[in-house]
């Protein structure tokens, strides 16, 4: 299949908001990409023009959103030639682990995860993948790799996204990135277990390199393995 640039999971995040609930949809948007890693770490958030435009809300709405999220401990802004919104380098800390969920609804998170990230593998094997594409997955799956346990969440999200960035697909990226918060969602109330940071970080090193081997079967059956092994733990803490 032909290459074609990688989709931003930005452009994924920053798409317009529903007018109904503009000033929440606008908070979650944000958290969303700031929690994902799309923005990391003392990362600049886009300037408030263009968040406003890609989020089809008012500035005024925008920066509510903003200083709702700067009260939290997200975010805080910056003046001066090279000021703007950054996200914090500590975000606050998740809720404490712990705690059952409705099974239905934990079942449901696991499927949609199995059904996009094993197919966004495959997808992504079965291209043709740029010289930026390649450095794009190789560089989110460094910096998972060397992650500490206080910013693993985000790194390992990032990685799972770089996959789906690559496929080209915007709807899958953005299907993804959902997908994604609402498992995140479920990951922080169990503990980060050392061992299983290791294994998964070498589940991840086998999709990468089934991913730029261009072998998609194998690219399938690694995230396989990998999401069946979070779902094994997000079952034995929280039914």
């Amino acid at each position: 299949m032909e290459s074609t640039s990688v989709v931003n999971a930005g452009e994924a995040l920053f798409r317009p908001v529903r007018t109904g609930n503009a000033f929440e949809e606008t908070v979650e948007r944000l958290l969303q990409a700031i929690r994902l890693g799309v923005v990391g770490a003392g990362e600049r958030l886009p300037s408030e023009r263009e968040l406003a435009e890609r989020l089809g809300v008012s500035r005024v709405t925008l920066r509510e959103a903003i200083r709702a999220l700067s009260d939290a401990g997200y975010v805080e802004s910056r003046r001066g030639r090279y000021g703007g919104t950054f996200v914090h380098d500590t975000l606050p800390a998740p809720p404490e682990p712990g705690g059952t969920v409705d099974t239905v609804s934990l079942e449901d998170a696991l499927s949609l995860r199995y059904v996009l990230e094993t197919g966004a593998a495959e997808m992504a094997a079965a291209r043709s993948l740029s010289p930026a594409d390649r450095q794009h997955l190789t560089g989110t799956l460094a910096e998972a790799a060397g992650a500490d346990l206080g910013d693993y969440r985000r790194k390992d999200s990032r990685l799972h996204l770089a996959i789906a960035e690559v496929t080209a697909s915007g709807s899958l990226t953005t299907a993804m990135a959902d997908a994604r918060t609402r498992v995140n969602q479920l990951l922080d109330r169990i503990p980060l277990l050392p061992p299983n940071l290791e294994h998964s970080n070498a589940q991840h090193e086998a999709i990468v390199d089934a991913i730029l081997a261009g072998d998609a079967p194998a690219a399938r059956r690694a995230m396989a393995e990998h999401i069946e092994g979070t779902a094994s733990l997000l079952r034995a803490f929280l039914s």
